[in-house]
């Protein structure tokens, strides 16, 4: 960055912002550790002060969500698009709108990719005290100042209501996940439905590239009974909302308490094909755990087997194969890559947060002292959100720990839990007065040391895309 003046003002300019829109230049720069638009020339209706530069007028626009309309509008590279039809595409999140900075460094390796930088579920905004605009907004500003003009795309993860997707599209969101975790049945013993798979008792279905699924009387009459009603909710979204608005559809049927069987998986896409629904990718709940912000857990061989028949079954009908809480699922991702042909979805989050904290852990040891044990009181109101195997005794006592070792806590799966779980409440805590207790001072770290927080971030979402590409 260079230095540019405004009335003894000193701004340091990003490089790769620098735009023009007719004879006005647009660029972003950042001083006293906030970010800024600039625009030299007409005002272009950006809202902000007017100063003077060079003898030319100038407008300073701060991040409203005003001035962040108005950027997608004069430079469409900053507002989102579809992307899923590409072969991968990654959902990077950003929990507190500040990561993107890095998430663009990462992809920049990889063209061919298509990143998702906006990407966050409800409640996660609700833990978070955001809104979509907001997320939406902090993307578009980072786009744009690190000068990214291959596309992105914007989430909204899981969604399960009417209301909640209108919001989303409402908000210019490109990509809807419709999460059914509360229309499929888990109880099958009381249940009871038309058998809406008849024509498929006791037949070999022929997949791609030789593989196959076989369908018994007894997976027609689970799959009715499972999703039978999740079913009948996608065709009332498709026909309300997706066939109405220029979006990617993914369906999310991977929030249940066991897998998805490669029959059901058969089932449910044959019907959705059947019935004119059209989605790019569909997630289906694989075997083994996916816990938040660990590598995974369970079987390699059997995760591998049934990924290959998944896929052929998404092969066959045309669609692509998303893995949700894909965040250091470093095991799995050689697989993924392998049974694929490289064309999968795959989303991460949280460990944008998780490498926040420890950028605290590693610039601001004392104030990290304060989150993890604020962590530990609020680890079991948290844990009601997730399913974690955390096991608190195996991480180290704090006062054991040296400074210098507290980063080293990153390595140690039951901390990365713990602290990855407990962002809601770190953010949202109080005093007396009703004043944050982390929640500010957190954000100035961030804010101190952005360069750090993006290489931190691209090394490790760098980590997963050549794991997965390599």
């Amino acid at each position: 960055m260079k230095e540019l003046c405004f009335e003894n003002c000193g701004f340091k300019v990003y490089d790769n912002s620098v735009n023009y829109y007719g004879a006005s230049r647009v660029i972003m720069a950042k001083k006293d550790n906030e970010d800024y638009i600039i625009v030299i020339g007409e005002s272009l209706g950006f809202e902000g002060e007017i100063c003077a530069l060079d003898g030319e007028n100038a407008i300073i626009a701060k991040k409203t969500h005003n001035n962040a309309k108005l950027l997608r509008k004069l430079f469409p590279f900053t507002a989102p698009t579809r992307g899923l039809k590409k072969g991968v595409s990654i959902g990077t999140g950003d929990r507190l709108g500040l990561a993107t900075d890095g998430h663009i460094a990462a992809v920049k390796k990889y063209p061919d990719v298509f990143p998702v930088f906006a990407q966050q579920s409800i409640r996660e905004l609700n833990l978070t005290s955001r809104s979509y605009e907001d997320v939406l907004d902090a993307t578009t500003f980072s786009v744009y100042k690190n000068g990214y003009k291959s596309g992105f795309g914007a989430d909204g993860d899981h969604l399960k209501t009417v209301e909640e997707i209108q919001y989303a599209l409402d908000c210019g969101f490109s990509l809807i996940t419709l999460d059914l975790s509360e229309h499929i049945k888990s109880d099958i013993s009381v249940g009871c439905a038309d058998n809406l798979f008849k024509q498929y008792i006791d037949k070999e279905i022929p997949l791609a590239e030789g593989h196959s699924v076989y369908i018994s009387e007894e997976d027609t009459v689970e799959a009715s009974i499972i999703y039978g009603e999740a079913l009948e909710y996608i065709e009332k979204i498709y026909n309300s909302f997706i066939i109405k608005n220029d979006v990617d559809f993914e369906i999310s049927i991977d929030e249940t308490a066991t897998s998805t069987k490669p029959a059901h998986h058969y089932l449910i896409a044959s019907y959705l094909v059947n019935n004119g629904i059209v989605f790019e990718s569909l997630a289906p709940r694989f075997v083994g755990e996916f816990q938040k912000g660990i590598d995974y857990i369970g079987d390699i061989k059997e995760f591998e087997k049934q990924l290959i028949t998944h896929q052929a079954i998404a092969k066959h009908f045309g669609y692509k194969l998303s893995v949700h809480s894909g965040s250091d699922k470093f095991s799995i991702f050689p697989i993924v890559a392998k049974h694929t042909d490289k064309k999968f979805h795959i989303k991460t989050a949280g460990t944008n947060w998780l490498e926040a904290v420890k950028l605290v852990a590693i610039k601001e040891p004392k104030f990290y002292r304060e989150l993890h044990t604020f962590a530990l009181s609020a680890f079991e109101r948290a844990r009601k959100y997730y399913v974690v195997t955390t096991n608190i005794d195996n991480i180290p006592v704090l006062d054991t720990l040296s400074d210098y070792e507290l980063p080293k806590l990153f390595g140690n799966n039951d901390a990365r839990q713990l602290l990855h779980i407990t962002y809601g409440e770190i953010l949202q805590a109080k005093d007396e007065n009703g004043k944050h207790i982390y929640r500010d001072k957190f954000f100035d770290i961030l804010k101190t040391h952005s360069a750090t927080y993006a290489e931190l971030l691209s090394a490790h979402i760098g980590k997963h895309l050549d794991m997965l590409l390599g």
